[in-house]
This record gives C-alpha cells, structure tokens and sequence, in this order.
C-alpha cells in the first residue's frame, strides 16, 4: 500500500455545516475502505490547513479517484502528498551512488 499525506481546509459550504463533519468523515472512512485503502491517522489542525489526515490506497488512481469524489462533495478542498516510508527514503539515497 502507498501512504499518502491528505491536507485539507473547509469550503464555505463545508464550514457552514461543521457539525455535519465527523458524519462525513465516517462516510470518507467507508469511501476509503471500500476502495481498498484505510484512514491511518485524522487530526483537527490550526494553521495553514483544517485538517491533515494520512491514509493508504492501493496505489495513485485509487487516491486521486478518492480526492475527486471529496472535493465532488463540495466541503473540502484538499492537497495530497505521495509519501515514502523511511525504509524507501534510505533505498532512495542509497541508490544515489
């Protein structure tokens, strides 16, 4: 599985309807999961960002189909990050000669 880095502010709309938010998130959590991937960690941020969440997909079309149908929904925009674990990081270097 591939990890990915989700950053993500609230839209006007989404901001609006907060409360409606852990429902939404529960729904992005089954999204995920039925897609074959899984929400690893979900933090609440201040700051640039709204939110920052890491999950796994089974590889890049599954993720960015996963950020299409959230930004579809209209109450976040996100920013995602193809992240390396550190084993690959250290091949990465490794392989730099």
């Amino acid at each position: 599985m591939t990890t990915y880095v989700m950053l993500a502010n609230w839209t006007d709309q989404g901001i609006l309807k907060v409360k409606d938010s852990p429902r939404r998130l529960d729904t992005a959590k089954k999204a995920l999961k039925d897609m074959g991937g899984e929400f690893k960690l979900f933090f609440l941020t201040m700051g640039d960002y709204d939110i920052v969440a890491i999950y796994e997909a089974p590889d890049d079309a599954v993720a960015a189909r996963f950020n299409l149908q959230l930004g579809m929904l209209g109450n976040i925009r996100t920013r995602t990050l193809k992240a390396f674990p550190e084993a690959t990081y250290r091949e990465v270097i490794n392989s730099l000669g």
